[in-house]
Order: structure tokens, then C-alpha cells, then sequence
């Protein structure tokens, strides 16, 4: 049976993180993702992901890792994931640590879904060109696992640059959690086929057909695309398009809770948990 999950954008005029994470486990859900922001510049560019009523709520979000550590302490079972970590805005040895922290937290139940972000102003604070953001979520993703995974771990590269070093705790998990990409560029398929473990690319933004194409993709990566795993983001509240990718391969469905519906979110998680059933 395939997963379903929510991802919300977690603020302090919201509910509470553990109260969120309750409400999502006591429905019989199975994840639940919390986007992240650092800050939005008062002056940016506008894009197709700007709206005027994203720009508060993306100023004033927890900072996801922390806030899913809260989660993780008052949970047995769902997965708590990052929906997506921006690897633009993001200290790799910290992140490292701080992912490796919560998985432990969480007794491995942590998927660490990851992005570049799509504010330009906002990542060039930190020190990421724009232009060159795919790069770097590459070479940190990299990185984070070559942490995860290696005792002492070295990386040389052209962001990241760490002669050997010992960084523990390592992940609860073999290897580290699963990391996924969310994005939804027609270039996504061969990125998540080279460096990553699954895709969660957003249903009504991607252009082209995200099974065939990361079947595609996985096949000229000489990856095997059963070992990859597809959760389809923005998923509709629709039982027909649900069967229809689960007979295809999706491994799961996040429903995204828009900044307006959190103050009704005990009704949307109803919604989801009833399609659930009826799946």
C-alpha cells in the first residue's frame, strides 16, 4: 500500500510542530515533511513559485530540523522529513550532524528530502550563486553522506573542501536516511539518478511524466529504478489519479496544506486519512 503524508510550512502563528505531528500520526498517516526557509529579502526577484501570500509565511518558518526534533519526541511511527532541505542555505558539516541528530532522535524515521531553493536574493546571502545552485546541492548532498558514511570522512571538491575528519553521531540509519530530490525541472530525473535515492517532484508543476522519465533516466545511470522510491508532492485529493500512479510505481503521496488551511488543519488531515481509506 502506498504511503501518504503531509507537508506543511510550520510558523510560529501556526499550531504548534509536536501538535502537528501528533494530529498526523493519530490519523494513520505515514509522513509528514516541513518545508524550510531561512529568511525572503525585502527586495527579491519574482518567479513562478512567488506569490504575495507565500511571502510571510516563508519569513516566518521554524527552522525545519529543528522543529521535526520536536516532533520526533512526541511520535512512534510516522516519517518525519525535510520537504525540502535547502542545501543553498546550508552548512554541510553542521547539516550532517544536525540530520545524523534527529535520525538518532527519531530512531531512524528521517527522509531528508533536499532542494536549491528558488529565491535568488535569499541563497546569494549565504554565500550561493544562483546560477550555480544545482552544482551545490550536489556536491553537499555528497558531502553529507561521504560524513554519514565514512570514519574518518575527507571530501574534496569544488564548495566543499575537508581534509579527514571524525563527525559523530553517525545516522540511526545504515548510510544515512534516504535522500530525495524536490524539484521539478526537466533535468531533475538525472540528477535524482546520479546522487540520490528518489524523487518528490510536485504534481501539477512538473512537466513531463516523472515515472517515465526517472525509469529512463535510472536506465542510462545503470541505477535500478525498484530500488528508488517516488513520492508524488501536491498530490490531488483524487482516488482515480491516486490508483493510476501507484499502478505505475509511486511509492507514495504528500498533500501540501497551504499557509490558508493551516488554521482548519485537523479537517484537511480528515480529508487526507479519509482518501486513504478509501485507496
Amino acid at each position: 500500500m502506498p504511503r501518504f503524508g503531509v507537508c506543511v510550512l510550520p510558523t510560529d502563528q501556526t499550531l504548534p510542530p509536536p501538535d502537528i505531528a501528533r494530529a498526523v500520526e493519530e490519523r494513520g498517516l505515514d509522513m509528514l515533511f516541513f518545508a524550510e526557509n531561512s529568511h525572503v529579502p525585502v527586495v527579491h526577484r519574482k518567479n513562478s513559485y512567488h506569490s504575495d501570500t507565500l511571502v510571510a509565511p516563508f519569513a516566518r518558518m521554524h527552522d525545519s530540523i529543528t522543529a521535526l526534533a520536536a516532533c520526533a519526541a512526541v511520535t512512534e511511527r510516522i516519517q518525519l522529513g525535510t520537504g525540502v532541505c535547502l542545501l543553498t542555505e546550508r552548512d554541510p558539516i553542521i547539516t550532517a550532524k544536525a540530520i545524523a541528530t534527529l535520525d538518532h532522535i527519531a530512531n531512524g524515521r528521517v527522509v531528508f528530502g533536499i532542494a536549491g531553493g528558488w529565491i535568488k536574493e535569499a541563497m546569494e546571502h549565504h554565500g550561493s550563486p544562483f546560477r550555480e545552485r544545482w552544482r551545490i546541492v550536489r556536491e553537499r548532498a555528497l558531502a553529507i553522506r561521504t560524513l554519514w558514511r565514512d570514519d574518518p570522512a575527507e571530501f574534496h571538491g569544488e564548495y566543499v573542501d575537508f581534509d579527514p575528519l571524525w563527525l559523530h553521531p553517525k545516522p540511526r540509519q545504515r548510510g544515512g536516511p534516504p535522500i530525495y530530490i524536490g524539484s521539478n525541472s526537466a533535468q531533475v530525473p538525472a540528477r535524482v539518478a546520479e546522487y540520490a535515492d528518489g524523487w518528490m517532484p510536485i504534481y501539477d508543476r512538473y512537466a513531463g511524466d516523472p515515472i517515465d522519465d526517472l525509469r529512463r533516466a535510472c536506465d542510462a545511470a545503470g541505477r535500478d529504478f525498484g530500488e528508488m522510491t517516488v513520492l508524488l508532492f501536491g498530490a490531488p485529493l483524487d482516488a482515480a489519479v491516486i490508483a493510476e500512479f501507484t499502478a505505475r510505481g509511486c511509492d507514495g503521496f504528500v498533500f501540501l496544506v497551504p499557509p490558508e488551511r493551516l488554521g482548519e488543519l485537523p479537517t484537511a488531515l480528515d480529508e487526507i486519512a479519509a482518501l486513504r481509506a478509501r485507496c
